[in-house]
Formats: structure tokens, C-alpha cells, sequence
């Protein structure tokens, strides 16, 4: 494990949305999905997200997650990929999604 500052800790922008939309992505090399995320006032944010192992596109429709929105765009394919959601990956390296335990704003920041 390596130690960060915590000013390194604050240059990460990691935030609350909500996927409005989801969709397989055909081009990826590994199986993942498309996703739309709202992020309220700082609109929305499209993903790439290898998490088919435990969910289908139309159960993470209106799914809160969690997502760091300050990395540079990221071409996947034909595809950006604007913010990166997060989850925890097992030795197997299936993703479970962070999520908040209650519903809150979209585009609330993680401190």
C-alpha cells in the first residue's frame, strides 16, 4: 500500500449520481456496460463500467453510485468515458458498487 497526502486525498472529486441510463458496451474488450450518470449541478457524466457480473442495464437504471468526476476523459473504443464509478473487486475480480446507504442529492461530494 502506498501512503498518500492528504492533499493528495483532496485532489480527487469523488461524488453522488444517479444512473439514467445503461446499456451494453459491444466494443469493449472485457464485458462492461455504458452508463449515464446525473451528477446535478455538474450535469451528467458518461462511464465505461466492467460491472456485468452482478448487474443488468435495466436494474441500475435510478441505482445512486458513487464516482470520482475529475479525471480526464478516457477513450474506451468509440466511447468516453468522462468519470470513474466505484465498487469493491474480489480476488475474482467481480465489482459490488459503492452506493450511498440512503438516498441523498445528486452531486453531493465524498469527504
Amino acid at each position: 500500500m502506498q501512503l498518500i497526502t492528504w492533499e493528495d486525498f483532496e485532489k480527487i472529486d469523488i461524488r453522488t449520481g444517479t444512473i439514467t441510463h445503461a446499456q451494453p458496451f459491444e466494443k469493449a474488450r472485457k464485458p462492461a456496460y455504458q452508463l449515464t450518470i446525473d451528477f446535478g449541478e455538474l450535469g451528467t457524466r458518461r462511464s465505461s463500467a466492467q460491472i456485468t457480473d452482478l448487474y443488468e442495464p435495466e436494474a441500475l437504471i435510478g441505482m445512486q453510485v458513487v464516482a470520482i468526476v475529475n479525471f480526464p476523459p478516457k477513450q474506451i473504443a468509440n466511447f468516453f468515458s468522462e468519470c470513474l464509478v466505484l465498487g469493491s473487486v474480489d480476488a475474482a475480480g467481480v465489482v459490488t458498487l459503492l452506493q450511498p446507504e440512503r438516498p441523498v442529492d445528486n452531486g453531493l461530494r465524498i469527504s
